[in-house]
Order: structure tokens, then sequence, then C-alpha cells
């Protein structure tokens, strides 16, 4: 792709303030048959997260499939997207790696392509994975980042737990201006929260998208959900009653959004997970394939959930 074409849509370098809170989405990644980035349906999907009102996108996390991506469609991915936002959306990329100069690597290559925003989740693998192994890993990553930093707290679902006690040193860091707290653990949370009171402006963004109230309400500015690409329009809907004080209509419009998503990722189980939600975008006429790198496959009881919710959901999935 042309680097001229992306240069065009980079802004200049966001600071804590610049970034919006609200609704999130981590977005998924379209494939073709052959297991290609699908161009056409990137362009697609960016147009339908605008209509949705979501505020941001965070590419090539563990819904967007980076970690399994080769560099090239990565990059290609992330290319794709800058392009088609043209400055509507921030794009904030995952650059883990399991190594500080391997990160940089990748947030010199995201910086390149026109990302605004690096985000780093704990590294996949690590040896002598002690606190201050863990700390000087990140530090130095941070440190070395072209771009403003955001920060994938995975807590005990991580390959490798950053713990409690360091947590607080990264999200003291000056370049980290945003949290995606998808840990699900509240003492986790109490650590993000006492990390914006002393950084008022560092954007806490709520990763577990079956408990948005409980976030809003304790003081997060948002939410970053892996199901935004379909439940934005309905999380926004939860934001705007929890900010007006309407906490009954908020859990009513969480409970309507958490049976959409286990309709469309296969159950409680998750069975269906990738699969379900591309295969929902499919028939919404978002994607075109199901593919996804992982092996998720549509069970027939999926299938027809999906086919239920385009009927019963549709004010929502396309407002």
């Amino acid at each position: 792709m042309n680097k001229a074409r992306i240069t065009k849509y980079m802004r200049e370098r966001l600071t804590a303030k610049d970034i919006p809170g609200g609704v999130w989405s981590a977005a998924p990644t379209p494939f073709t048959a052959k297991m290609e980035i699908d161009v056409d349906s990137v362009e697609r999907m960016v147009e339908h997260h605008v209509r949705l009102g979501v505020k941001g996108l965070f590419l090539c996390g563990t819904n967007g499939e980076g970690p399994w991506l080769t560099d090239e469609r990565r990059r290609m991915m992330v290319q794709s997207v800058v392009r088609f936002s043209r400055g509507r959306l921030p794009v904030a990329v995952q650059v883990t790696d399991n190594s500080a100069a391997r990160i940089i690597d990748n947030m010199q290559a995201v910086k390149e392509d026109g990302a605004d925003i690096a985000v780093i989740a704990p590294p996949f693998f690590l040896n002598n994975a002690t606190p201050m192994n863990i700390l000087r890993l990140y530090r130095e990553a941070i440190r070395g980042c072209p771009l403003p930093v955001g920060i994938y707290d995975r807590g005990k679902y991580s390959s490798v737990l950053v713990p409690d006690s360091i947590l607080k040193d990264i999200y003291a860091e000056k370049k980290v201006v945003m949290i995606k707290d998808s840990s699900t653990m509240p003492e986790r949370m109490k650590i993000a929260l006492a990390a914006k009171l002393k950084r008022p402006d560092i954007k806490l963004l709520d990763g577990d998208e079956f408990h948005c109230v409980d976030y809003l309400k304790a003081g997060y500015d948002g939410l970053l959900l892996g199901g935004g690409v379909f439940n934005g329009y309905l999380a926004n809907m939860i934001v705007k009653a929890v900010a007006e004080g309407d906490l009954q209509a908020a859990q009513k419009f969480q409970e309507r959004m958490n049976r959409m998503m286990y309709a469309v990722y296969g159950g409680k189980k998750i069975r269906c997970w990738l699969a379900g939600e591309k295969q929902l975008l499919v028939k919404m006429g978002i994607f075109r394939t199901e593919k996804n790198c992982l092996g998720y496959a549509l069970t027939d009881s999926c299938r027809r959930a999906i086919e239920r919710v385009i009927k019963t959901e549709a004010a929502v999935l396309m407002p």
C-alpha cells in the first residue's frame, strides 16, 4: 500500500486528553476463502462501526486474531483500517511479543502504518518471569515506543500473569494513555481506578462485555468490546443510561446484550466464538466468510441462533 496514502490520514500524536471514552470495538479481522485479508470487508466494517457510533478501533488483539497473523497480514489489516477510517476513528493496535526489542519493532511498524496507539498485552511466553523481569520488559517497551501506549490487562487469562504488585507501576508510566481491563478481577479494577485518581486523563475501558454496567458505575470511561462490531449501538445505550443515572435501564440493556452475545458466540461455553461473530457479519452483508485462524466452527444450533438474532435485533444491529 502506498505510504503517502497512509500518511494522509495520520494525525498529530494523541495525548491522553484526546482519547475518547464511550464505546470502542476490538474489531475482528475479515478473511477471504484463502485466508488473506479481505480488504473490501474491512471497508464495510469500518463504515459499520461509524454507523454504530463506535468511538475507536482496537486491531489485532485477541478478537482480531493478531497473535496468529503473519506480519504481512497484520500490517495489511492496520493499513486498510487507517485508510478507510480517514481520521474519523482513532486506531489502536496490539503489539505484544516476547521481548521489549520485538515489541518496539512492532510499535515502529504500526506507527509507519498509521496507528495512533500501540497496545501492550502480557507476553505470550516468558522464561524467568519474575515480577521485576516483567516490569523491566514493560518499562523498556513503553519508554521506547514512538506512539502513546495502551495496556491490555488480561489478568489470570494470560499465559504470563502480570502481578498486582507491579501493575500500578506500569500504569504510572507517562506514555500510557489507555487501559483495556479484561481481567474480570475486582482487585485489578481498584488498581486501575487508583491510577486514574493520580492521572485523571488516562482512559479506563472495560473489556468484560458481560458486566459493562459495573465498570461504568465504578468510574470507567467506556467500554472496549470484542462484540463491538455488532453490539456497539446497544453498548452506547448502556453508556448513556449509566451517565444519566438510570441504572435499571442500563441493566436491562446489558441483559439484552448478553442474550445476543451468547446466541452469537454459541452459548455460555462460547463454542462458536469467532465463527459465530463472523457468520453474523456475513448475514449482515459486512464480511464474506466466517474463516478464522483458530478453527472455531459453526454448530447447527449456532446458525439457528444467529438467524433469530438477525430477525429480532435488526434495530440495534443495523441502526
